[in-house]
């Protein structure tokens, strides 16, 4: 045992002896070898980095996916005494300036952002200044393609661990398949024996899936909520049944209260406070609720709707005893959600329509393509997630390369009179202050930089503008506000014009569509399993050390299930579906829009939102969600038929 680390660990955690995993893990980072360690939720990943930071000579930079995630971690490291802190959305100028000039002065150790962060030049500017000596990517499995939750933008972190020239890496996760596993490391040359994996499997969790049908969910979901002791989470797929579920709960007597993504930031900040002191009992949530709880003590969780994925499934169930009780987790499980389900993966395929619509407007300025991402998305109709991916397959291909990202927007007003600020500084930094301020377009208080005229009439690099004004704004001499970012990437002309690039990228999201629906299905086998849940749970995640019967699952009680549906869907005659896609293929027509594709046509059917809808008022016609009861296979068989 390295007693060092030891009363380190005692000296600023307060704990007398590592978890599982984490000696190891932090051993090897402090040895300097970077490393991938996947523990179960609740089990001490982040005290890895943590602990890692404080023995590291310069700043520790850490990726997370959410914000709730970063404001828990930062109030656990300031109230240990390590500065910790966040440059995120929520901050004003003020804020911000203030965390970016205490890191300057390496006063911060551990900094957390968004992966989306690197986008902002201001922020690229600055971390390229800072001296890193480690990067952290929680929920790593985002990196994945072949993972849940991908998020694309975390296959751009190798190339900024390059270009930061960061000599450390720790990757963290609670869900990985070994081809997930594999993946991950890849990307970062994670070596074998460097992956450090403890056992999957929660004794604690009591596993139940009940075969119920839609009418009986309400009185079910009553019944186990009352029969329960302690605070607890109820995950369903849509806002609407978020706030559906949680007024039936309160009418029964149950407090409980709703949270979605649809929610104001403030109202859900309020929602999750409340639920961490213990004055909410029952939350009824979408997915957006879980990955920043860290609450020890919630007793149960209960999915009244199909979860996404198996590892949807144990993430959120996950999140019920943290503090090694015994917490009950039920799947009040049918098929009527399945299209539900299944057509969120559907609706964010682009169609090759789409990814061509793309190509050719890169094609249109060959040489730097400009693009913002909100606009790009609704022409091209495709949703923003699937864009997203899309540009990051086109870079992966070497079609384009991402120069950097800037605001469109730079808009200032003074905080000192002008000729007080321009005093500070010396004759040739006044000068080119001056250009800067006579390149502005001032109303009243607030001025917009017109940055072409001004590059243009001086010649001024526009990362020194930047810089300047940033430090103007951080020395509280005037207020900055940055709007609308541009994309700029460099073109290579030769792949972008190769004929068969549009195919390939429709190709690759088809396999991506079909690797999905692969994995629901799999979740539905999972659920009808006539073998230990416990078991197969933690087989599916790599680990082969879990009992093969747990006896604290339904199946393990004899008690295994045959989803059905409720109610058999609703059969609607062709001649109906044909006649409503007639009646949208000519209301497109009427706005100008011809060779409406048969993706587009299903999808109108479904019920699923796209930019071309909701550009086109799309939702009003009476055909649109005619089939939402049918899966989109089916829809396609009866279009494709016609």
């Amino acid at each position: 045992m390295n007693i060092s680390l030891l009363q380190s660990l005692e000296h600023h955690f307060g704990f007398s002896e590592f978890r599982q995993g984490q000696q190891q893990t932090i051993e090897q980072l402090l040895n300097g070898e970077s490393s991938l360690a996947i523990f179960p939720t609740g089990s001490g990943k982040s005290l890895c980095y943590q602990l890692t930071a404080l023995h590291l000579p310069n700043l520790t930079l850490v990726v997370s996916p959410l914000l709730a995630l970063m404001k828990d971690q930062i109030s656990f490291l300031n109230s240990k005494g390590i500065y910790a802190a966040s440059l995120d959305s929520s901050q004003d100028q003020m804020q911000s300036s203030t965390v970016m000039n205490d890191v300057r002065h390496g006063k911060v150790k551990v900094l957390m952002v968004s992966v989306e962060r690197f986008k902002n030049e201001r922020f690229r500017e600055f971390i390229s200044q800072v001296a890193i000596s480690m990067l952290v990517i929680d929920e790593a499995h985002c990196i994945s393609e072949w993972g849940h939750n991908f998020r694309p933008d975390y296959l751009k972190l190798p190339r900024y661990r390059d270009e930061l020239n960061i000599p450390l890496v720790l990757l963290l996760t609670a869900t990985a398949t070994k081809k997930v596993k594999r993946d991950m490391s890849e990307r970062f040359n994670i070596a074998p024996q460097c992956i450090v994996q403890t056992g999957f499997y929660r004794p604690n969790l009591d596993l139940s899936v009940l075969s119920v049908k839609t009418s009986d969910k309400n009185h079910e979901l009553t019944n186990i909520v009352r029969a329960q002791s302690g605070p607890g989470i109820v995950y369903v797929t849509l806002q609407q049944s978020a706030e559906q579920v949680a007024s039936m709960l309160s009418a029964q007597g149950i407090h409980a209260v709703a949270y979605h993504a649809g929610l104001e930031d403030t109202l859900r900040w309020q929602i999750q406070d409340d639920f961490m002191a213990g004055k909410i009992n029952v939350v009824v949530a979408t997915i957006a609720f879980g990955m920043g709880v860290d609450k020890s003590d919630i007793r149960f969780v209960i999915h009244y709707d199909l979860p996404k994925s198996i590892e949807n499934y144990s993430q959120e169930i996950g999140r019920a005893g943290r503090d090694g009780n015994l917490s009950h987790c039920y799947t009040l499980a049918n098929l009527d959600g399945l299209n539900t389900v299944e057509n969120f993966v559907y609706g964010d395929t682009p169609e090759l329509s789409g990814i061509e619509y793309v190509i050719n407007d890169i094609k249109s300025q060959p040489q730097q393509w400009e693009m913002q991402e909100y606009s790009l998305s609704s022409e091209s109709n495709i949703r923003q997630l699937a864009l997203k991916t899309l540009l990051v397959q086109l870079e992966i291909q070497g079609a384009i390369t991402a120069q950097y990202a800037y605001y469109a927007d730079f808009k200032y007003k003074f905080l000192v009179d002008k000729h007080t600020l321009l005093e500070q500084f010396d004759s040739q930094r006044q000068a080119f202050l001056t250009q800067i301020f006579s390149h502005t377009d001032f109303k009243k208080i607030w001025g917009t930089l017109n940055f072409d005229t001004l590059t243009h009439a001086a010649q001024v690099d526009r990362k020194r503008v930047v810089a300047a004004l940033d430090y103007l704004a951080e020395k509280n001499l005037i207020t900055l506000e940055t709007k609308r970012i541009t994309q700029v990437y460099k073109v290579n002309n030769e792949i972008i014009n190769n004929p068969a690039l549009a195919q390939q990228l429709h190709a690759y999201f088809c396999d991506k569509e079909q690797a999905e629906i692969k994995r629901i299905a799999a979740l539905v086998r999972f659920f009808e399993l006539q073998t230990c849940l416990s078991y197969n749970l933690a087989r599916y995640f790599d680990d082969n050390n879990a009992p093969q019967q747990c006896g604290h699952c339904s199946v393990c009680r004899n008690q295994h299930v045959k989803l059905q549906y409720s109610v058999d869907p609703i059969q609607i005659e062709d001649k109906q579906i044909y006649q409503k896609v007639d009646e949208f293929l000519a209301h497109m027509a009427n706005k100008g829009i011809n060779n409406v594709g048969i993706e587009t046509q299903c999808r109108f059917l479904a019920g699923m939102s796209v930019p071309l809808f909701t550009r086109n008022k799309v939702r009003q016609l009476s055909g649109f969600a005619l089939c939402e009861q049918l899966r989109y296979s089916e829809i396609k068989a009866k279009l494709l038929a016609r």
